[in-house]
Parts: structure tokens; sequence; C-alpha cells
């Protein structure tokens, strides 16, 4: 019988995260990009984790109602990272048509570029994780995992669109190789 409170409250912290998912997504991705179903998203174990430690976080505080400040205490620092984790995955995405993408990030304005603003690439290996790391017209960089959702797809997308806003011809594009992860010219400092 102990157990019916805590499936209760499970239950209930994965509707209200569902919810306030679906809501977000109506809310906040309005755009023509958004709305074209191409995405390179964050891999849903960030969502799951987050999920995982909200809950436990608040199992936490529960326990340390009774008197235990250590278990309150830890409650609420596992509780904000998995409010952390499942901000940071619904806040990250790369939304992406034929003309241009939309980089959306927590703290800052969704911006949509145009292939043609890429000017090159830098490559990181990082523990075995490959991090591309796109630099644009404007200074800023966007740094993408091969382990993302659709990850290889944007970047082959958005390889064959530059060419075409750049007028150039793939062939003739010597630094292009989808199996050494590039995609674009290497910038300098790598």
């Amino acid at each position: 019988m102990p157990f019916i409170p805590v499936i209760i409250i499970a239950a209930l912290t994965f509707g209200v995260c569902y919810l306030v998912d679906k809501g977000f997504v109506k809310v906040f991705r309005g755009r023509v990009e958004h709305i074209s179903g191409l995405s390179v998203r964050l891999n849903k174990r960030y969502a799951t984790f987050g999920i995982v430690l909200l809950f436990l976080g608040v199992c936490a505080i529960f326990a340390g109602l009774r008197g235990h400040m250590v278990l309150m205490i830890g409650g609420a620092v596992v509780l904000l990272m998995g409010i952390g984790l499942i901000v940071y995955y619904m806040t990250f995405g790369i939304f992406y048509n034929e003309d241009s993408f939309v980089l959306t990030t927590f703290g800052r304005r969704s911006t949509s570029y145009r292939y043609s603003q890429i000017k090159g690439q830098l490559l990181y290996n990082a523990g075995g994780n490959i991090l591309i790391e796109l630099h644009l017209e404007d200074g800023r960089a966007v740094t993408l995992q091969v382990a993302m959702v659709g990850a290889y797809g944007f970047l082959d997308y958005a390889f064959a669109n530059w060419c075409r806003q750049t007028n150039q011809d793939p062939e003739k594009c010597d630094f292009h190789d989808p199996d050494s992860s590039l995609w674009f010219p290497m910038m300098e400092g790598n």
C-alpha cells in the first residue's frame, strides 16, 4: 500500500512534464523552420534523467520533512539538477528547411541563419564523443555532438544548401569528407 502514493506522484510528474512539453512547443516554436519537421535535438536521455532526478528530488524532500535536513537539502539539489536537464532538453534545438536554419538555445533568442552564413568548422574529440563546431558570420558558433538526434542529416543538408547558396560545386570541395566528420572548410585553431 505505501507504493500507491509514489505511483500517483510519478504519474503526476510525467503527466505535467508531457503537458509542459506540448504547450512549450505550441507557444515558442512557430517559425517556418520549426514547422518543417527537420531538426537536430538532444538525445531523450537528457529528459529521462531529468524526470528521474526531479522525481528523486521530490521524494527526498518529502522524506526530509520528518526532520532530516540533509535529505531536504540534497533533495532540493537533485530537484534543481532534474529541472535543469529538462529545461536544457526542451530549449535546445536546430530546426531547418531548404533556405535557413534556426538555432534555439536556453537564455537566448532563437536566431535564423542562412546556410551561406556558415564560414567553417572546427572538429573536437571529447572523450570519444565527436563535437563539430560550425562558425557563423556573426561570430557565433553552433556546437553539434554526433550523438544528437538528426545531427548527420542536418550536416549533409546544410552542406548541400551551403553549396547551392554560395555557388560552390560539391565535387570541387576537397575538404568535404563526411566519413571524417568534415563538411565545411576547417577554421584555424584546430
